[in-house]
């Protein structure tokens, strides 16, 4: 079974046979590097687990361009609300990379009831551990210093420092392109 198909087991909460089950509701897709998996203002008819490459999730504020994640291989690509609410979404997902995803529509993801029994509680638990992602985020955001923020991160994602432009990380991390190249110079003496 491939890294991608176990993510989305353990993303999904469900058991090998389950995913037998519904296997056939995902699709391969492929982004090249600079185009949309998702638009602003686009409605949003599916899901995305990324298997190779990296998303960047970013909104604009005030004109100016706002880094909200990178969805790296095993993560989700997807405006969650606007998913769940048929509503048009409020981000843009650009590749910052060539991208391999496995593609579940909304069509699909409301019919997996119909293939796995558990499905009710199952869907309950991965909107919870959504959300409690995005909780944790925002107390991080809230209580530790832009040098803690760096680190936790870079803990998480090492690779990425190395694949995706400092000045989007610097703004995903909520601090200035300055701020995070001190950090990381402080750190390399």
């Amino acid at each position: 079974m491939s890294d991608i198909k176990k993510h989305i087991i353990e993303a999904l909460g469900l058991t090998k046979r389950e995913f037998q089950e519904i296997k056939d509701f995902f699709q391969p897709k492929e982004i090249k590097k600079g185009d949309y998996f998702l638009k602003e203002g686009q409605y949003v008819r599916q899901m995305g687990f990324v298997e190779k490459g990296i998303l960047r999730e970013f909104l604009y504020v005030n004109e100016k361009e706002v880094t909200k994640w990178f969805s790296t291989s095993g993560y989700i690509a997807v405006d969650l609300s606007a998913f769940l609410f048929d509503q048009k979404s409020k981000v843009n997902y650009q590749a910052i990379t060539d991208v391999e995803l496995l593609v579940i529509s909304k069509e699909n993801y409301n019919r997996i009831s119909t293939r796995v029994q558990r499905w009710d509680k199952l869907d309950k638990m991965f909107l919870a551990k959504c959300f409690s992602v995005l909780e944790s985020r925002v107390v991080s955001h809230l209580a530790l210093s832009a040098e803690e923020r760096y680190n936790q991160f870079f803990n998480l994602n090492p690779r990425l420092f190395n694949e995706a432009p400092l000045n989007q990380i610097a703004s995903m991390l909520g601090m200035s392109a300055e701020t995070l190249s001190r950090i990381r110079n402080k750190q390399s003496n």
